[in-house]
């Protein structure tokens, strides 16, 4: 009986911590989370087939409480808060250069919109995206058909020379 209530023990308590392991840790569906499931399982299982029914419910009852506390103690400890990112990202992207662009200017696109690349107008190379989904192959003439915050929408540049 001893060894019984010794081995449940041991594997609900290998259950809550590879369990709390997975939700703190390694979020997502990981070994922890597969490894901390089947020892609470085993354990509540193990307790309900050789030490009865009452000893089931009260490892169940005990496995379930044992994680809510637990869950809810490194909530609010300030442990989680030593391995969190406090860092609030203030700098932005400088977009400047597009102010020397205007609809309806004409470039080249520098490498193949697909449909997304790198265009130049007015000498100055931007991320272009081509407006109606349209691969643009490289050193093909385009025109801006409108100016986003950080890129240039263009389409194909139709040259009428006849």
């Amino acid at each position: 009986m001893t060894l019984d209530l010794i081995i449940v023990i041991a594997l609900l308590v290998l259950g809550v911590l590879f369990m709390l392991v997975e939700i703190f840790l390694l979020p997502g569906i990981s070994i922890a989370g597969i490894a901390g499931a089947i020892f609470l399982t085993g354990g509540i299982a193990y307790a309900y087939l050789f030490m009865g029914a009452t000893a089931g419910n009260i490892s169940l009852a005990a496995s379930a409480a044992t994680l809510g506390i637990t869950f809810v103690w490194l909530l609010r400890s300030k442990s989680l808060r030593k391995i969190s990112l406090n860092t609030n990202i203030e700098s932005t992207v400088d977009n400047t250069s597009l102010r020397k662009m205007a609809v309806g200017d004409t470039g080249i696109a520098v490498s193949r919109l697909n449909p997304i690349g790198k265009v130049m107008v007015n000498g100055v190379v931007a991320e272009g995206k081509s407006v109606d989904g349209e691969f643009i192959d490289e050193d093909t003439g385009i025109e801006v058909v409108k100016i986003e915050t950080y890129n240039v929408l263009v389409k194909r540049k139709i040259n009428i020379n006849t």
